[in-house]
């Protein structure tokens, strides 16, 4: 045969011309291959130009084709643009026609819809993460139910295709159980665990993959992060270095491995690792936890390096704000030390502390909150233990769970505003507080809930809309503690935007005037931030301290630093900066960035799989 291009003679088994590579689409010509046949069958009857044109003729029609192709799809794309338009006008249409006739509350609506989103998602992610490992998984099957095994696969794909998250891992559980050595199922339902918070049902698992796979580099790191976490250090130790000897080119052991050493206090091999993983990757944790290092280790000149390349590649990174102020000012840099405390304050300006609060409310007030009490209470406890372990998204579930079977209980409504005000999940906390308020509740318990809504408008920078709640507050109080939780609140706000600040003065005195002897550093502290707002440095010191006094805070112990470092006293303000530092979530910041990058699941799939990829 002859190809149609360039008119080389090819065998007929072959689909490309030798000469050319293009495909052969016109099959001519004898089975002969001699170069005579091919010279006499050029000047009898072949034509280059023609079959130039021919082939010119034949792309233009497939170009046409797929024009018109290109033009149908889009033309799709558009109707069902419109159609979802039309559906999303509709289910508007019919939510407001329900609320306007009182069957349902707007809150409750958004609420349900956003959990269920978030419940979709997960569950279309786990589906593509399944499906692109599904075929791996049946391959390794060793047994002799294998009919049964890929039936459970079978069942489990339709339980995620159905958004049925829990049906899916049971299926994939009574599949592993099955076959126990199949290391790449024994990781997915580990991951699966991990990613929900369940780190130790998640470690059994990765403990048998690399029982049965020990060079598996996710496991490896999984199981370094999980048994750092749970103190193990000396375990979790050795398995992050397998992982980095097996893997010298991947971020993640690196980060992981300095990480433990940070936190063993052994900076000096903690700069090592996280060195190289900074070079392999530039992330805001990794550059803040290598330049904590060489600030604690004194070296400030490359603590500023690594700290400016921190808040470079994360500007909203206030820990890294606060930290790089600090050496700034070690280093006598005063005006690009306060310039970095002011921008900490604006990314974090942390205020009344409501777990203190509850507290008081709950205890010292004499007038308890309500019991939680049959399966709600269960759930609630669990809750309340994955939040004293940092677990928040695993205590989030459980809330919700609890919330579901007591969805009118405020112990339980307020327990779940301040672990969403905790994880700045402010239209969570703005529904709850309200279904709280609607509740009406106790005046204490009111002044509580109008303090979290308050807190959830001022995180998204709704000041003015904060002090017409706080306006609702003083109207509806009758005792002190609640006017001075309004005033409190209002001063606050109006030193943040840094207007009618005479107004601001006059409400913090108030609330200090008013405040109960409990909480009567939080408005002293207002009051003080006022001050400083009106750059009365002196005054500012004085009631700051005073506040810190009664109930030092990170924020307040940071505020008087910094009004401290304004007016001149270099010196103390370190010291006082210092001592902030070691409060708090500041003094905690080192671990808790660490463990933020650790149990990044989407980052640490994604370092993994580029690692072995590499490997």
């Amino acid at each position: 045969m002859y190809c149609q291009v360039c008119g080389a003679p090819n065998r007929d088994d072959h689909e490309f011309c030798v000469r050319c590579h293009q495909k052969l689409l016109v099959l001519s010509g004898s089975l002969h291959e001699d170069d005579d046949s091919y010279e006499e069958a050029e000047e009898s009857s072949f034509s280059f130009d023609e079959h130039l044109l021919e082939r010119i003729s034949i792309l233009e029609e497939a170009v046409k084709r797929t024009a018109e192709t290109v033009r149908q799809v889009l033309g799709a794309l558009h109707k069902q643009e419109k159609n979802m338009l039309i559906h999303q006008t509709g289910l508007s249409a019919m939510r407001e026609l329900l609320e306007t006739k009182k069957y349902i509350a707007g809150e409750e609506w958004s609420e349900l819809w956003e959990s269920k989103m978030d419940y979709q998602l997960l569950a279309l992610e786990k589906r593509e993460r399944f499906l692109a490992v599904k075929e791996r998984i049946a391959a390794l099957h060793h047994g002799d139910k294998r009919k049964l095994f890929l039936q459970h696969l079978e069942d489990a794909e339709y339980a995620l295709f159905a958004f049925d998250i829990e049906r899916a891992v049971a299926a994939l559980e009574a599949a592993y159980k099955l076959d126990r050595d199949n290391y790449e199922l024994a990781y997915f339902l580990g991951e699966t665990h991990f990613n929900e918070g369940d780190t130790e049902e998640a470690l059994g698992y990765f403990s048998r993959v690399l029982e049965v796979k020990t060079d598996h580099y996710e496991g490896l790191v999984y199981s370094g992060v999980i048994l750092y976490e749970r103190g193990d250090h000396t375990r979790a130790e050795e398995f992050l270095k397998r992982a980095v000897a097996i893997y010298p080119d991947s971020f993640l052991p690196h980060f992981s491995l300095g990480a433990v050493y940070a936190g063993q206090g052994n900076l000096a091999k903690a700069v090592l690792f996280l060195e190289r993983a900074v070079e392999v990757e530039p992330v805001p944790q990794a550059l803040f936890l290598l330049g904590s290092c060489y600030y604690e280790m004194g070296k400030l000149t490359s603590a500023v390096h690594f700290l400016q390349e921190a808040v470079r590649h994360d500007p909203a990174f206030e820990e890294a704000h606060h930290l790089l102020g600090l050496a700034y000012l070690d280093r006598h840099w005063t005006r690009k030390a306060l310039d970095s405390f002011r921008q900490a304050q604006r990314l974090n300006p942390k205020k009344l502390q409501y777990q203190d609060l509850v507290r008081y409310l709950s205890g010292h007030a004499g007038s308890p909150l309500p019991q939680v009490g049959g399966e709600a209470e269960v759930w609630f406890r669990k809750g309340e233990d994955f939040r004293a372990r940092e677990n928040l998204k695993q205590a989030h579930t459980c809330y919700r769970r609890a919330l579901s079977l007591d969805p009118e209980n405020p112990t339980l409504l307020m327990s779940y505003a301040l672990l969403c005000l905790h994880m700045n999940r402010s239209q969570e906390i703005e529904a709850v507080t309200r279904k709280v308020l609607d509740l009406n509740p106790g005046e204490t318990l009111k002044a509580t809930a109008y303090a979290a809504l308050i807190e959830a408008m001022r995180s998204q920078g709704k000041f003015r809309e904060g002090n017409r709640i706080g306006e609702r507050l003083l109207g509806e109080g009758n005792s002190n503690f609640t006017k001075s939780i309004a005033y409190y609140e209002m001063a606050y706000n109006l030193a943040e935007m840094e207007e009618d600040l005479d107004e601001a003065l006059d409400y913090a005195r108030r609330s200090v005037d008013l405040a109960p002897d409990e909480i009567k550093q939080f408005p002293l502290a207002a009051l003080g931030w006022v001050h400083y707002k009106r750059k009365e440095f002196d005054k500012a010191i004085d009631f700051l301290a005073r506040s810190s006094e009664l109930g030092p805070s990170s924020t307040t112990l940071t505020h008087l630093g910094m009004a401290l470092l304004a007016h001149g006293e270099e010196d103390r303000a370190r010291g006082v900066l210092a001592h902030a530092r070691t409060m708090g979530e500041h003094g905690e910041a080192l671990q808790e960035k660490m463990m933020e990058c650790m149990k990044d699941s989407t980052r640490l799939i994604e370092r993994a799989r580029r690692g072995s990829r590499a490997k």
